[in-house]
Parts: C-alpha cells; structure tokens; sequence
C-alpha cells in the first residue's frame, strides 16, 4: 500500500534518476563499439553541409539526409539503450555497426509523427484558451508590454491570466514528458507505441522530467554558447554535430532506455503484463 502511493502506480514501478544516469554513462563505451558506423554517419551528415553548403533549394537535400542519419543512429542507439547484449539488439534489428533502416525506424517515425500531431492540437487548444482568457479579462495589452503591472489591470484578473498561463505550459509539457520514452516503447513492445507510453511514464512524470534536463544539458550548454556568440559559422554546425552524435545522443540514449526499463509493464513475448 505504501509503495503504490508513493509512485503512484499499481505495480509500484518507479523511476530510479540514479541508476538511469548510471546506466547512461556505462552505456556509452557499448554504443561507440556497436554503433560506430551510424555514429559517424550522423557526424558527417551533420558537418558536411557546413564544409560544403549546397545553394538555394537544393540545400534540402542536406536536411533530408541529416533527418535520416538522425533516424538511423537514434534506432541503433535506442536498441543498444533498452537490451542487455549485442545478441538482444541485433534480434531486435540492429545491423552492422549500428547501420540499418527498417521496421524499427519506421515505428519510431510513426510515433513520432502521432505525438506530434497530438502535442500540435494539444497546443492549439491550449492557445486559443489562452488567448481567450486573457481577451475576455480586459488587460491593458501596452501595459504588460511595457511590463507596467500597476497599470495592467486588476490584481485579480492578472492573477487569473497568469495562473491560465501556468496551466498553459504545465498541461503540454506534462504530456510532452511522459511521451518521451515513445521509441523505446515503439522499439520494446516491436509496433508503434505513441500515446500508449503515457502509461508506461505513468507516476514517474519529475524524475523523468529532470532526467531529460541532464541529459539534454549537452544541448543546453551549445545554445548558450550560440547566443553568446562563441559559436558562430561552419565551426558551430561543427561542433554541435560532434556533440550532440558523439556525446549527448548516446548518454540520452542509455539513460532513457534505463528509464524505460524500470518502467515498463508489458512483456511483447507473452504479450501481457509482467
């Protein structure tokens, strides 16, 4: 009874941030050996167009090419994240140096494409209740622009807009959270998972979110960086190819497959839940 109340959950699973970050750092000497070769081709698609830019609409070719190079590793990475051995993985799809493109990376673009489309009219919705709010309050628009709260409007309809606003960011980035793991799911469960996972993230939604937060901090450190203007041109398309294939993407990849697996209830070979 304590324990389900605790994680919220009837099975009582829950999320170990320690173990994930553990497992994340342990798992990347396996991904550099069993996905190099996607490795280095997310690498190069994403450094090559900075060498040599291709002109005007062809440069969408590059686009599509770094989409799939992206796809490929994520895939290799994903299966090395959520399996214990080389022989898991590759029963699982993955090809020689981490090189294939098949029904797994299908899975996870369809899930892809469905979260989003999800998320998209969440946030539309969201939006208009938003705006719709904040019209019907009567606040002076210049005000708030000018970030003159005295003269914004009543204390207590600024106090209504903003706690609307609170729930206008909290309610996708709830969902957007617990959807994270869609492609282990989506790999684990071998068909497309997407709002599915909410179940799988169920009670787990802080530490989840604050293992994203360390693992996208890779991330966060390049946009920093770009908007102090230290990385700038070709070398910063560089650098963030290089960081985020070589560092971010493979640490991401085994703490959110550790995730995954403290979390997951479904077994796919007895099809029930285990």
């Amino acid at each position: 009874m304590t324990r389900r109340k605790a994680s919220g959950r009837a099975d009582g699973r829950r999320l170990n941030i320690g173990a994930a970050l553990s497992a994340g750092v342990s798992a990347m000497p396996r991904m550099y050996r069993e996905a190099w070769g996607a490795i280095t081709f997310a690498v190069v698609a994403g450094v090559l167009p900075a060498l040599a830019p291709l002109p005007g609409s062809a440069a969408w070719v590059a686009v599509l090419f770094q989409a799939l190079a992206i796809l490929i590793a994520w895939g290799a990475l994903v299966r090395i994240g959520i399996t214990s051995s080389l022989a898991e993985a590759r029963a699982m799809g993955l090809g020689p140096a981490g090189l294939q493109l098949g029904g797994g990376e299908g899975r996870i673009l369809a899930a892809a494409l469905l979260n989003g489309v999800f998320l998209a009219i969440l946030l539309t919705v969201v939006g208009l209740t938003l705006l719709g709010v904040a019209g019907a309050s009567d606040l002076n628009s210049e005000a708030i622009a000018a970030r003159d709260w005295s003269q914004a409007g009543p204390p207590l309809q600024l106090a209504l807009v903003g706690g609307v606003a609170l729930i206008a960011i909290a309610i996708p980035l709830l969902f957007a959270v617990r959807l994270s793991l869609f492609a282990q799911a989506s790999l684990g469960r071998r068909r497309v998972i997407s709002l599915n996972t909410l179940g799988i993230a169920e009670g787990s939604f802080w530490p989840l979110l604050a293992l994203l937060l360390i693992a996208g901090l890779p991330k966060i450190i390049l946009m920093a960086l770009s908007a102090q203007g230290v990385l700038a041109g070709a070398s910063a398309q560089a650098a963030w190819a290089a960081v985020l294939a070589l560092v971010q993407a493979p640490f991401a990849a085994g703490a959110l497959g550790s995730a995954y697996r403290q979390l997951e209830y479904w077994s796919p070979e007895t099809g029930s839940v285990r």
